[in-house]
């Protein structure tokens, strides 16, 4: 077994050995279109291609060093951090930001016990916790589940906001349209104002579209009432898996209740494609305190009854020690002065 870069010859390759459309080679490219550098590597067994990995990095700016951020990838083995390790030297890091796509549901009892052994040798091969980028937990849904226990295990409001939109005969279809991506970075930006949260520009989102539409991971669904266009989400399929990852929708849109009814028709054309589970992207955690001003965005996904899972955390393979001291110390004055400023998403 040998590790090292992977090139596009390697592309089909690479794709099949990743599980999560933030390693998909096409999140690389479209990361590549909004400026960052990204560093893809393969744990290769002769010419084939095993285990697939995935960097950015994120200058500090006026500093000459980075950060790197590995998201949603496996746990490395001891092989493999040194390999970053040299990369993270290389690339003048600070640290490498790793968040596993490890997960275990709240209710397995094994979960304490796997999870802290992963912990346990990650501390010892030189990372320590770190302050997460990307979501803690989430609601997984089994789509391999029938539409009539699919409805049976969700909140009985859920199942009734579904019907209500099927009364108001509010129309749900997929439109990847230029124009349909306007209308859906207008309302997603409504939103944000309205609900006081961070999103990126609208060029990240046309950006993301022209890599990721193509490729058929990033769809978007509209709904209409009585022909005007009341909520816009984006959705990716990747391998046996729906996510959901932006949408936005008009502020009288609840009268109707549009997203339940994109909610409903993404689930049933996914089970209708072969797909296996539904990521619903992000979720508070267990016993979530209602004055949270994410919790709407918590109930309305777990009244589609899925499962809540939580993952492995935020690791930071340090590979400047003090320079990461001063590091977290900056890091931790910025997201102080950011939440003065706005409400920060999942």
């Amino acid at each position: 077994m040998t590790v090292r870069e992977v090139s596009a010859k390697d592309k089909a390759q690479f794709n099949f050995a990743v599980d999560h459309p933030l390693q998909s080679w096409e999140w690389g490219e479209f990361r590549q279109k909004t400026g960052k550098k990204v560093i893809r590597l393969g744990v290769f067994d002769g010419e084939k291609l095993t285990i697939g990995y995935q960097l950015t990095i994120h200058p500090l700016l006026k500093t000459g060093f980075s950060v790197l951020y590995f998201p949603r990838g496996p746990i490395p083995d001891k092989t493999m951090l040194e390999v970053l390790r040299k990369i993270g030297q290389k690339e003048k890091a600070i640290l490498i930001k790793m968040e596993p796509d490890v997960a275990t549901e709240i209710s397995n009892n094994s979960r304490s016990q796997s999870h802290q052994e992963i912990h346990d040798f990650l501390i010892k091969n030189g990372c320590r916790k770190g302050k997460p980028f990307f979501y803690q937990h989430t609601f997984k849904l089994d789509l391999t589940k029938s539409e009539e226990e699919l409805l049976a295990a969700m909140h009985a409001k859920t199942r009734y906001n579904i019907r209500l939109s099927q009364r108001h005969e509010v129309e749900v279809a997929e439109d990847n349209s230029d124009k349909a991506y306007e209308t859906f970075i207008k309302l997603f930006f409504e939103t944000t104002k309205r609900q006081r949260f961070y999103g990126h520009t609208p060029d990240y989102y046309r950006k993301m579209k022209e890599v990721l539409v193509p490729a058929k991971i990033e769809h978007l669904f509209l709904a209409r009432h009585k022909g005007k266009v009341l909520a816009a989400y984006v959705f990716f399929i990747f391998k046996d898996t729906l996510y959901y990852l932006y949408g936005g929708s008009t502020r009288d849109s609840r009268k109707v209740m549009p997203t339940y009814a994109i909610f409903w028709h993404v689930i049933k054309l996914a089970r209708a494609r072969g797909l296996k589970k539904f990521d619903l992207w992000a979720a508070l955690g267990p016993n979530p305190n209602p004055q949270d001003p994410w919790y709407g965005f918590h109930r309305f996904k777990a009244g589609f009854g899925g499962k809540m899972v939580e993952f492995i955390g935020t690791y930071d393979l340090v590979i400047n020690p003090t320079l990461y001291f001063l590091y977290q110390i900056a890091n931790k004055l910025r997201w102080q002065f950011l939440k003065l400023k706005t409400r920060l998403p999942f």
